[in-house]
C-alpha cells in the first residue's frame, strides 16, 4: 500500500525549488540586462568620461591651446587664481540669477499650462502643438531671433511697448547691464516653459481620477484640491523637472553667447571658460574654469535632491 503525502508537507518540499528557479531566472534578467546596457555605457565612456577626465587633468596644468603635450604640472595654481578672480565671481552670480529666475517662473508657468491642457477644453490638441513649438525651435535660432527682436531701432519688441505707452522711447536692451540678463531670463522662460509643461502634464495624467470624483462630491475647493493633493502627487515627477531645468540653466551657454557675446553682464560660467580656453588660449585655466562648473552642478543637484527626498519622506508620514 503506497503512502500519500500530504499537500501541506509536497508544498513545503517544492518550496525550495521554487526559490531556486526564480533565483535563477532572476541571475539571467541581470546578466541579459547587463549585456544590453554594456554598450551604452561604453559609448557613454568614451564620449564623454574621458573628455571630463582629460579636462580635469588639464585644469592642473599650464597647458596653452595648440601646445598641450608640453604642459607642466601647476597644482592648484590654475584653481586658486581662478577664485580669486572678479570675472569668474561675477560669472558664478550671473549664473545662479539666470537659473534660478528661469527655473522658478518655468516652474510656475509650466504649472499652469498643464493645468490648462489638462482640462478636458475644446481644441485641447491642437492647443498642445501650438505650446511646444518654441521648444522645437533650436537655442541659437531662438537667440538670434529675439536679438533682432530686442534691437533698439528695428526691434519689435521696442515698437510694441513704445505704440502701447509703456516706453517713451526705444531701449537697448542687450547693451544695458540692468535689462539684458532678464531680457535673457525672458527668452529662456518662452522657449523652455514647454518643457516644464510637458513633464508635468504626464504627471497629472496619471492620476487617478476617482480621488478628484471624491473631492468634488465632498464640495472641497479647487484650491485647496490642487495644495492638498494634486501638488503632493506629482511632487516626485515635479523634482525630476526642476532638477533637469536647473542642469541645462547653470550650463547655459549657447542663449548667452549669441545674444550678449563675452559681455561681462551676462557672461555665464560656461561662457566664460569659452572664452579663457578659446579667446585667451589658455586650456588650463579654461579647464579649471569648467572643472568648477561641474563641481557646482553636482552641489546644487545633491542640494536639490536632498531637499526632494527630505520632502518626500515628510509627505509620507
Amino acid at each position: 500500500m503506497t503512502a500519500t503525502v500530504p499537500n501541506s508537507v509536497a508544498a513545503e518540499a517544492g518550496e525550495p525549488v521554487r526559490v531556486e528557479i526564480v533565483g535563477r531566472m532572476e541571475q539571467r534578467r541581470r546578466r541579459a540586462a547587463v549585456f544590453f546596457l554594456m554598450p551604452t555605457v561604453i559609448a557613454l565612456l568614451l564620449v564623454a568620461g574621458w573628455p571630463l577626465v582629460r579636462t580635469v587633468y588639464l585644469g592642473f596644468t599650464d597647458a596653452r591651446l595648440g601646445g598641450s603635450e608640453q604642459a607642466s604640472f601647476v597644482g592648484l595654481a590654475n584653481f586658486g587664481f581662478l577664485l580669486s578672480d572678479p570675472a569668474w565671481w561675477t560669472a558664478t552670480w550671473v549664473t545662479l540669477k539666470f537659473a534660478t529666475a528661469s527655473v522658478v517662473i518655468e516652474t510656475v508657468l509650466g504649472m499652469v499650462i498643464a493645468l490648462v491642457l489638462n482640462a478636458h477644453l475644446p481644441g485641447r490638441g491642437l492647443m498642445r502643438a501650438a505650446v511646444l513649438v518654441p521648444w522645437a525651435i533650436p537655442t541659437v535660432i531662438s537667440a538670434q531671433m529675439w536679438g533682432w527682436m530686442y534691437h533698439d531701432l528695428y526691434g519689435v519688441v521696442n515698437t510694441l511697448l513704445v505704440g502701447l505707452g509703456i516706453l517713451d522711447a526705444p531701449r537697448a536692451w542687450m547693451a544695458n547691464p540692468d535689462t539684458a540678463l532678464w531680457a535673457m531670463v525672458a527668452v529662456d522662460v518662452w522657449k523652455t516653459t514647454p518643457f516644464m509643461a510637458l513633464l508635468i502634464l504626464a504627471a497629472l495624467q496619471t492620476l487617478p481620477h476617482e480621488i478628484y470624483e471624491a473631492a468634488r462630491v465632498d464640495g472641497v475647493h479647487p484650491l485647496k484640491v490642487f495644495w492638498r493633493i494634486t501638488l503632493p502627487l506629482i511632487r516626485p515627477a515635479l523634482m525630476v523637472a526642476i532638477i533637469f531645468r536647473a542642469l541645462d540653466a547653470l550650463r547655459m551657454f549657447d542663449l548667452a553667447y549669441v545674444m550678449a557675446g563675452a559681455n561681462a553682464a551676462t557672461a555665464t560660467l560656461s561662457v566664460y571658460a569659452r572664452q579663457n580656453l578659446v579667446d585667451f588660449q589658455d586650456v588650463g585655466f579654461g579647464s579649471a574654469a569648467s572643472t568648477l562648473l561641474v563641481l557646482l552642478i553636482l552641489l546644487i543637484t545633491g542640494i536639490l535632491l536632498t531637499v526632494g527626498r527630505v520632502r518626500l519622506a515628510a509627505d509620507a508620514r
